[in-house]
């Protein structure tokens, strides 16, 4: 993974306000916390699960979402190699033509999620 001002913006901007939000709303649910009257049914659902199902199932959110993540920014990749009509830019640049593989930045020991997620890799 390449150092670099723009990458790590987007990263940080990725992680905290897509990875860690869905993250912490599967954290919310399964523990019963939002107020929400449309989220109450099923957090009474949920509730009905022991504590080491609810870690299993918040596993399972986080590597949905970083799957997600992963196969969004890949698609930008491959959009970059050939269309090239979708572009993502951090100040005035293209992020992909930074990136030697933008879908793989946020792993790894030094990638986005571990830099920036409040929740760490979980790798």
């Amino acid at each position: 993974m390449k150092t670099n001002s723009e990458l790590d913006i987007f990263g940080e901007f990725l992680v905290k306000n897509l990875r860690d939000k869905g993250i912490q709303n599967a954290e919310t649910l399964l523990n019963a916390k939002s107020k929400s009257p449309s989220l109450l049914k099923l957090q009474s659902e949920l509730n009905n699960f022991t504590d080491s199902e609810k870690k299993l199932i918040q596993e399972v959110v986080i590597k949905s979402i970083d799957a997600a993540i992963h196969d969004f920014l890949f698609a930008i990749q491959e959009l970059a190699d050939f269309e090239n009509n979708i572009q993502i830019l951090v100040n005035e640049k293209n992020i992909v033509d930074l990136s030697d593989g933008i879908h793989g930045e946020s792993f790894s020991e030094n990638g986005w999620n571990a830099k920036y997620s409040k929740y760490g890799s979980n790798e």
